[in-house]
């Protein structure tokens, strides 16, 4: 199996590094464009000319690969869940960046419609996951607790929540995909562990296609994912942790992703109670670039914490 993965990765990863150039030229042709926000920070204004929908890439290349080496096991349920909500919630992501880049502002589809079409993903596949399924929830340590008809907003929360929260992150170049390559290697291997061969070789392909576009991401950003990738990523992330029975760990191994949302919550909360901010800026990374600290430097330091929690996560789950 191993072997499969690594010619999975590679392949991905090649595809990427190949076609995202050619994307790239597109998108600046159509101009497809990162469209600035009045309320961004003076630097990342610059930005403003970078091109978006990368996600489109590396959402595309792990779905062929994956269809393509298993085609001998496309009966597979689990599998169809977990292509089906990273493209389903990649579709949202493109709606949004779509409006965004030909309306020329940050006005893309409506956080309500937004939401709506994420809960309505989440309750389709959630049904056709509990007709299979076990309603109970996996604690650290492998012991499970069965909450009943508590599972299903559990597993909504977590679909909506999950994609979300890579969104907020999605700030800085390379910060959310790296993020996101550290959170997968767990929920890998705890797809190897358990002979779920399918879900490893999608993870794997889309491993490789994550790295190679950060090849693109990274400080200097050639191309940002926008809301196609970060939705996507998010999204795939709870399923794998429903998929393989390890929710809670989401919690750990995507503790980057929930460090950003909280400190946005608390931020919120804080000006409509006390009308005062508990950080200099929200979300939180934006903070230590204005303690003085360089794009880069926090781009990996939040790397940094993204491995150890993954560690953490997979030590604790597994």
């Amino acid at each position: 199996m191993i072997l499969k993965l690594c010619i999975c990765a590679l392949l991905s990863w090649g595809l990427v590094m190949y076609g995202m150039p050619k994307l790239i030229v597109y998108m600046k042709k159509i101009s497809f464009n990162q469209t600035a926000s009045e309320y961004s920070l003076k630097e990342y204004k610059e930005k403003a000319k970078t091109p978006i929908m990368g996600g489109l890439m590396f959402i595309a290349v792990p779905v062929l690969v994956t269809l393509v080496f298993c085609a001998g096991d496309l009966k597979n349920l689990d599998l169809w869940i977990l292509i089906l909500t990273f493209v389903g919630y990649g579709a949202i992501g493109f709606v949004d960046d779509w409006l965004i880049a030909v309306r020329r502002n940050n006005d893309g589809l409506k956080p309500l419609y937004k939401f709506a079409a994420q809960l309505v993903l989440a309750i389709i596949f959630y049904a056709v996951y509990q007709s299979r399924a076990t309603l109970d929830l996996t604690l650290f340590g492998g012991k499970t607790l069965h909450i009943g008809i508590l599972y299903a907003p559990f597993i909504l929360l977590m679909f909506t929540g999950s994609s979300n929260a890579v969104n907020l992150t999605d700030g800085m170049d390379g910060l959310a995909a790296g993020c996101t390559v550290f959170a997968l290697v767990p929920y890998m291997l705890f797809a190897i562990n358990g002979g779920q061969t399918s879900i490893a070789v999608f993870t794997a392909s889309l491993l490789g296609a994550l790295i190679g576009f950060l090849h693109y991401n990274v400080s200097p950003a050639k191309i940002f994912m926008g809301d196609t990738g970060a939705l996507a990523l998010g999204a795939v992330l709870a399923a794998l942790a429903m998929l393989l029975k390890r929710e809670l760990s989401l919690v750990v191994i995507g503790g980057v992703f929930v460090i950003e949302t909280l400190c946005v919550m608390i931020q919120i909360g804080a000006v409509k109670t006390i009308h005062k901010r508990v950080f200099p800026y929200t979300p939180i990374h934006y903070t230590f670039t204005l303690k003085g600290m360089s794009e880069r430097m926090t781009v990996r330091m939040f790397w940094a914490v993204g491995v150890i929690l993954a560690v953490i996560g997979y030590l604790a789950a597994r």
